[in-house]
Order: C-alpha cells, then sequence, then structure tokens
C-alpha cells in the first residue's frame, strides 16, 4: 500500500494515529474523492488492523469536519477552498498576535532555535527532501507560536495543525515539481522572519511575516483551484 503520508514521521505513533495521518492525507490531497464512503471492515483489511483503530482515525477526521459518521463508517466531506481560506484566516490571526507579542519580550533563546530549524531547511533541500522540508516548515512556525506561552493561541495552532501539516506537504511537494530553485527564496524568506524578530522591528517584522504568508497561502489556494496540479501532486507520491 503506497503511503500518502510520510511513514516515517509515525512510525512511533498508535495504529490509530497511523491510519488517521495516512487517510487525512488521501482526503485532503484528493486521492479519495467527496462522498466516498469509508468502511470500517474495509479500512481495516487494507490497514491490516482490527475496527478499533478505524473507528478511532474516523472519529478523529469527523472532528475535523472533513468526514461525516455513518453506521459502520463514514462519508468524505473532503476540503474546500473556502475551508483553506478560513484556516488561513485563523492562521494570519494567531501570528499577527505572536508577532506583535515578540516586540516586548526577550527572544535570544527564540532566535537560536529558529536559526537552527532554518539551518536544518537548508539541508533537507541539499537533499531534495522535500517532506523533512515541509516539517521543518511547520517546526519553524510552531516554535515561534509557542515562543509566547499563550495557552489558548496553542490550542487553536494544536487544533488546525494536522489539516495545515497536510497543506503544506503538498504544497511543498508541487513546489519541488514544479520550480526546485524556489525553495532559496522560501528560505530567504524565513531568515528574514529570524532577522526582523532579532531587531524588534515592527515594520520589518510585518514586512517579512506577510512575504512569507502571502505566500503560502496564494500558493496553497492555487494549487487546490486547479485540478491538474493536484494530479500532479498525486503522481509523484504514487510513483515514489
Amino acid at each position: 500500500m503506497k503511503a500518502f503520508y510520510p511513514r516515517k514521521q509515525v512510525i512511533n505513533s498508535s495504529k490509530g494515529e497511523q491510519v488517521v495521518a495516512e487517510l487525512r492525507m488521501r482526503i485532503i490531497s484528493q486521492a479519495i474523492e467527496p462522498e466516498t464512503v469509508l468502511s470500517e471492515n474495509q479500512l481495516a483489511k487494507e490497514f491490516q488492523v482490527s475496527r478499533s483503530p478505524i473507528r478511532e482515525a474516523l472519529k478523529v477526521l469527523s472532528s475535523e469536519n472533513i468526514v461525516r459518521p455513518e453506521r459502520m463508517g463514514a462519508v468524505v466531506i473532503g476540503i474546500s477552498e473556502k475551508d483553506i481560506e478560513e484556516i488561513y484566516d485563523v492562521r494570519l490571526m494567531m501570528e499577527s498576535f505572536t508577532f506583535q507579542r515578540l516586540l516586548d519580550m526577550d527572544n535570544a533563546s527564540l532566535i537560536n532555535d529558529l536559526e537552527k530549524v532554518v539551518e536544518m531547511m537548508k539541508i533537507a533541500i541539499k537533499y531534495k527532501d522535500v517532506d523533512q522540508f515541509s516539517f521543518l516548515d511547520m517546526e519553524f512556525h510552531e516554535t515561534i507560536i509557542r515562543s509566547i506561552n499563550h495557552h489558548y493561541i496553542a490550542m487553536l495552532w494544536t487544533n488546525l495543525k494536522p489539516v495545515m501539516e497536510c497543506l503544506v506537504l503538498l504544497s511543498m511537494r508541487y513546489r519541488m515539481q514544479e520550480d526546485e530553485n524556489d525553495f532559496e527564496r522560501i528560505i530567504e524568506n524565513h531568515r528574514l522572519i529570524v532577522e526582523s524578530i532579532k531587531n524588534k522591528d515592527a515594520n520589518l517584522v510585518n514586512n517579512a511575516f506577510y512575504k512569507n504568508f502571502n505566500d503560502v497561502q496564494n500558493r496553497v489556494e492555487r494549487l487546490w483551484s486547479d485540478d491538474e496540479r493536484m494530479k500532479i501532486v498525486r503522481e509523484s507520491i504514487e510513483s515514489k
């Protein structure tokens, strides 16, 4: 069975967590189309697990509103362009709030952590490991958000992270197919964010943040509005 979600990322996870990660990725990549009926028995056979992890996975996906529970299974809802727009609206609010808080904080430790992540992002692209790059991109932004120790902002991030992670993975996989050199610009955007936090320059913070944020959102939305691009991403996964 071809894995759409990187197996190394869930190797130490429970069976239920592995199943939910894989199903979420298949649904968001449109490998499983909306209105598809997901049977507990069929999924248990495909993933070679009991029905318990399958029920656990479908319950999580239902809470994310990408499947609708039904007797002995679920029906795929999928994710729409409006859903993506709203996810990025919330992400914009979270990260904008966080950046404003950082202007009044001692950020030495944060800057050190972010610089390490950027260096690891460079290594990932050097070896064309786009999936690792995607996870590092998520780690970069999560590190910033958690640095302000805001419990409810952290809760929002945790709730949105699984779906955002899939969006980023698929978007970055497409970029690798479309223009490998574009990753240098992405890394430079992240370096500018680190520099703006270091200098506590409100204008530089806003410029660096919005430059990166608008780029990510626009790329994701263009990908989801183009069936051919989504097909390219799915085929690149299936050919690995």
